[in-house]
C-alpha cells in the first residue's frame, strides 16, 4: 500500500469471478447424502461415510463453509494420494489412566477424533480430568465438534490442535508462510441453556474462508492476507494460486504466540510432530490435538461454578447494544442461529465449488448426474 493507501497496479485487480451461475439452496439432509455417496465411492463404510458427511454439513449449517462439504475435493485428492486411509479407529499408544496418548492411524478426523473424544470423556468421568493427546488424524475439521462433544457429558474441554499440511501462517514479524491455522476450542456447560463454544482458528481467518472468497469471486477483508512479497493485500488468489502469500495471525504476536502454543503442544508433545517442510505439493492434511477435560463437579467447586457462570453470562447480556447490533452475544450462539437458519432454507454452494466437489466424485468412479440427483432429487 502507498501513502496514498492505494494498492500497487498489480494488486489493483482482483482475481476474475469463477461463479458460473447463482447457486440454489441444498437441503440438509439431500447434501448430507450426496456427501456420503462420494466418501463411499472412496472404499469407506457406511457407518464412516454417513459421519464423515453429516460432519461436514453440520460445518456448513453451522456457518463455516470453510470446513464443510468443499473441503472433499481435498479428501478425495490426499485419499488418492495416499495420506488418507479409510475405515480407521484410533489406536492407545500410552494409557495410564487419565493420560491417554492415542494414534488416529490417518483416518477421517470426523470418526478417529469422536473415538478418541469417547474414551477421553470416559477417563474424565472416572479421574474428574483427562489429559489426551490425539496424533496423526486426518482433517479433524472443525474442532467446535469436540467441544461440544464434551459439553454434551457435562465436561469442560480445552482443545489445541496444529496442522501439517502447507505453510499458511506467516509468524508475526515474518513475510512468509511458516506453519498452519492452528486453532484453539474450548467448550464450557452453562447451566440451563446451551454451552459456551470457542472455536477459533490462530490465522486472522480459516484458509477455507479464503478458498470460499476466491471461489464466489469476492475480495477479503484487508488483513487477513500478504502476497508473495509479504505485502497486505485483499486478492483471495494469493492464498490459493502460485505465487503464494501467506495468511496473518490474528492479534498481531498475541495470535502468533497461541498458534505456536497449538504447534508445539498439538504436535510436538503429542508425538504427531511439528511442521518444518517446504514441501507444499501433497494434498493431506494432518492434524495433532492436544485435549483436557475436566469435570467441574468434581473439583468441588460445582454450585459456585454454576452460579458464577450464570451471573457472568448475564451480566455480559445486560451491556447495551452498539450502533448495528441486536444484542451481546457469546461464542456458540452465532453458529446455533446459523443452524436454524439453514435448516430452514437450506444450504448454499457456490457453483465453482459444487463443480469441484462433483469433479472430485468422478475421481472415484462416480457420475455428475448421480451426485446431482442425490443432492437436488
Amino acid at each position: 500500500m502507498d501513502a496514498g493507501g492505494r494498492f500497487p497496479r498489480h494488486q489493483a485487480r482482483l482475481s476474475e469471478p469463477r461463479m458460473k451461475h447463482d447457486p440454489q439452496p441444498v437441503h440438509a439432509g439431500r447434501l448430507t447424502e450426496a456427501m456420503a455417496l462420494i466418501v463411499a465411492a472412496g472404499g469407506s463404510d457406511a457407518r464412516e461415510s454417513g459421519q464423515v458427511a453429516t460432519s461436514l454439513v453440520a460445518a456448513n449449517l453451522c456457518g463455516h463453509d470453510s470446513h464443510g462439504v468443499g473441503m472433499i475435493p481435498r479428501y478425495v485428492d490426499s485419499l488418492l494420494e495416499g495420506g488418507l486411509m479409510v475405515n480407521r479407529h484410533p489406536t492407545v499408544v500410552v494409557d495410564a489412566g487419565a493420560l491417554l496418548t492415542l494414534d488416529g492411524e490417518l483416518g477421517y478426523g470426523q470418526v478417529v477424533g469422536t473415538e478418541a473424544m469417547a474414551l477421553g470423556i470416559e477417563r474424565a468421568r472416572q479421574h474428574g480430568v483427562c489429559v489426551l493427546g490425539l496424533r496423526r488424524a486426518h482433517h479433524l475439521c472443525r474442532i467446535g465438534q469436540f467441544a461440544e462433544q464434551a459439553v454434551s457429558a457435562g465436561l469442560i474441554s480445552l482443545h489445541f490442535t496444529n496442522v501439517i499440511a502447507r505453510s499458511l501462517v506467516a509468524p508475526f514479524g515474518g513475510s512468509d508462510a511458516r506453519f498452519g491455522t492452528n486453532p484453539v476450542a474450548v467448550g464450557i456447560p452453562i447451566p440451563g441453556e446451551p454451552p459456551f463454544i470457542l472455536d477459533m482458528a490462530t490465522s486472522a481467518v480459516a484458509q477455507g474462508k479464503v478458498r470460499v472468497a476466491y471461489n464466489r469471486g469476492q475480495p477479503i477483508p484487508a488483513g487477513w492476507l500478504i502476497d508473495d512479497q509479504g505485502r497486505p493485500t485483499t486478492d483471495p488468489k494469493f492464498g490459493m494460486v502460485p505465487p503464494l502469500g501467506a495468511l496473518n495471525a490474528f492479534g498481531l504476536h498475541k495470535g502468533y504466540g497461541l498458534a505456536l502454543v497449538c504447534e508445539l503442544l498439538g504436535g510436538a508433545l503429542t508425538g504427531g510432530g511439528t511442521w518444518h517442510s517446504e514441501d507444499s505439493s501433497r494434498r493431506r492434511v494432518w492434524n495433532g490435538m492436544l485435549t483436557i477435560l475436566i469435570d467441574p463437579q468434581r473439583l468441588g467447586t460445582g454450585e459456585v461454578f454454576a452460579a458464577e457462570t450464570t451471573a457472568f453470562i448475564d451480566w455480559l447480556r445486560a451491556s447495551p447494544p452498539a450502533p448495528g447490533v441486536d444484542r451481546v452475544r457469546i461464542a456458540g450462539e452465532p453458529e446455533r442461529e446459523s443452524r436454524i437458519r439453514c435448516q430452514r432454507e437450506g444450504i448454499t454452494i457456490d457453483a465453482v465449488s459444487w463443480d469441484e466437489i462433483c469433479t472430485a466424485g468422478q475421481k472415484l468412479g462416480l457420475s455428475r448426474s448421480t451426485i446431482e440427483e442425490a443432492a437436488h432429487g
